[in-house]
């Protein structure tokens, strides 16, 4: 499965027992065996071009297993569902107030999107492996609670159990770790394993993949950039501390020190507007706002030595104008003075939907890591 996975299209039998190091002979049984669990199929024979008798083609199933992903943010709630190439095939959002709602109540209603996106994939032809569930928060060890959420305003919450999804494996994972995964899997840096992976919305969240792997650290909360001080005598954080990131670079601080009401509807998209007509108040909050995300970066550059920084969810529409503040804090505050020719700071192709499609697609590595498994359910 990973073998035909990494080629991305058509892939042959003998090119997979090459790739996996198998027999052909194992290799075949191994391949009649996802047949028929509708994990892969078959194309009919490869393009000519090679020396003998043309192989058959095998690619990835766009029905049968699915990877489910919802999203709970402070001011919406989303859902989806991909197949195992990663591609969408049903979406849906809605805007909602979940700052200090009840959270049995906001899980309600993404209960309903779960339940739309199931009968959606069902109509496809289509059955999800699992469901994964992006949280602006700690989440637990045992990925099924959100400990706390300060932005939702939530303790201890126990989502996979308020949820109440039958028959469906349900798991919570830290909004910024899928972000960063889904970099990982379809942002096409296959040349780069080691990065932070840095987002915004209300709060600020990072991820640090280290090897080609997710870095959690010892009790799974790292990444948690928002709350580092750059300057720590600044304005009280919703976190209890002063000067953190959040109060500077945050999609609220911004939208401020913009003149933009944070709680008016394309809040994001009006402030995109007024930077790209040239708005002096705009262009300077996002100036400052990519300087204390320098600040912040350089910080976790020094100590990590990553390949790159990479920018994503609406921080990657905003690049324009972030980028050479952060860009210029960086080069001033990084110790080794080669380190952007590694990488440096990159914009992710996947913006905004890089933390549900990362939710969804989570489930789908399920599949991939444990086609076995899934056969026998």
């Amino acid at each position: 499965m990973r073998a035909v996975a990494a080629r991305g299209g058509q892939v042959s039998r003998a090119a997979v027992a090459a790739e996996v190091g198998l027999t052909r002979a194992t290799v075949s049984t191994l391949v009649d065996e996802l047949l028929a669990a509708d994990l892969l199929v078959e194309l009919g024979a490869q393009r000519p071009g090679t020396v003998g008798r043309p192989g058959t083609a095998l690619a990835l199933n766009a029905t049968g297993a699915a990877g489910l992903g919802a999203e709970v943010g402070v001011d919406h709630l989303a859902a989806c569902v991909v197949d195992l190439r990663g591609t969408v095939r049903a979406r849906t959002q809605v805007e909602a107030r979940n700052r200090e709602r009840p959270a049995a109540d906001v899980l309600r209603e993404l209960a309903t999107l779960v339940r739309q996106m199931t009968e959606e994939a069902a109509a496809l032809g289509m059955r999800p492996a699992g469901l994964t569930v992006a949280a602006p928060g700690l989440v637990g060890r045992d990925r099924h609670t959100v400990l706390r959420a300060p932005n939702l305003g939530w303790e201890q919450v126990a989502v996979a159990e308020l949820l109440a999804i039958p028959a469906l494996p349900v798991a919570v994972e830290n909004e910024a770790n899928l972000g960063a995964l889904a970099e990982l899997w379809l942002g096409g840096h296959d040349d780069i394993a080691d990065f932070i992976h840095v987002s915004a919305e209300i709060g600020i969240g990072a991820a640090l993949v280290v090897d080609g792997r997710l870095f959690r650290g010892a009790r799974g909360f790292a990444g948690e950039l928002g709350h580092v001080p750059v300057r720590p005598d600044g304005p009280h954080c919703s976190c209890g501390a002063h000067g953190c990131l959040e109060t500077y670079a945050g999609e609220e601080a911004v939208l401020r020190a913009a003149g933009i009401d944070p709680g008016q509807p394309d809040r994001v998209k009006a402030l995109h507007t007024a930077a790209a007509d040239g708005d002096e108040a705009a262009l300077s909050a996002l100036r400052a706002a990519g300087q204390a995300l320098g600040i912040a970066l350089s910080g976790a550059v020094n100590l990590l030595d990553p390949q790159a920084v990479v920018l994503g969810g609406p921080l990657a529409a905003l690049a324009p104008w972030l980028r050479d503040a952060v860009e210029r804090e960086l080069a001033q505050r990084v110790t080794d003075r080669l380190w952007p020719a590694a990488g440096g700071v990159l914009v992710s192709r996947l913006g905004r939907h890089g933390v549900l499609l990362g939710a969804a697609y989570s489930a789908v590595r399920a599949v991939l890591d444990d086609p076995a498994g899934w056969a026998a359910r």
